[in-house]
């Protein structure tokens, strides 16, 4: 279980196109940064193209005493302070399983893994994980700043390809429905 500092957030910065060298040069950095937040952490990761080795993004899933912790969080990272990312998305989040990737009870290694992101408006939609999904790592609503209003769904799982990950929300309550591959963050 996940010790409640007060809120849950979903973090998830998006590589600029060409920054794969300054990722890497600036990888210790980005874990000794990471480590100071490892007993907030939820979930983290990088995402990767399609078959790809080549990151495109870090997902962090934290759970922090409030907003503007998030935000520093995000904003003070090396990778963002360097220009690795183009973007973030920065939204709250509730830990619907209560458990960390640490405690998915699949491991680290085995199968594909992905970032599903689905970005929605109005009635709040796939607030509890559907039955039989054993291969949930992660899974939870994104919200507004003060978690009133449902702005999407984020989850992680273990999936056979990538339409099999999409097929776990409702495909018509979300405007957009992101698909990375994943894999478990942290140290070597």
């Amino acid at each position: 279980m996940v010790g409640n500092l007060g809120m849950e957030f979903f973090c998830y910065h998006r590589d600029r196109p060409d920054s794969a060298a300054l990722r890497d040069e600036l990888l210790e950095e980005h874990w000794s940064y990471m480590d100071r937040y490892a007993a907030e952490m939820i979930a983290r990761g990088p995402t990767f193209g399609p078959g790809s080795d080549t990151a495109t993004g870090s997902v962090h899933i934290l759970d922090l005493p409030d907003v503007a912790t998030a935000r520093a969080f995000v904003f003070d990272e090396p990778n963002y302070q360097a220009g690795v990312y183009r973007d973030v998305v920065l939204r709250r989040w509730r830990n619907v399983l209560g458990r960390t990737m640490w405690d998915f009870p699949g491991g680290r290694e085995g199968g594909n893994r992905y970032l599903v992101l689905g970005l929605g408006s109005g009635q709040a939609a796939d607030l509890v994980p559907p039955s039989g999904q054993d291969e949930l790592i992660a899974y939870g609503p994104l919200l507004s700043d003060d978690g009133t209003t449902w702005l999407g769904t984020a989850l992680l799982v273990r999936a056979p390809d990538p339409d099999a990950a999409r097929a776990v929300l409702t495909p018509d309550r979300y405007a957009d429905i992101e698909v990375h591959d994943w894999e478990f963050g942290g140290r070597r």
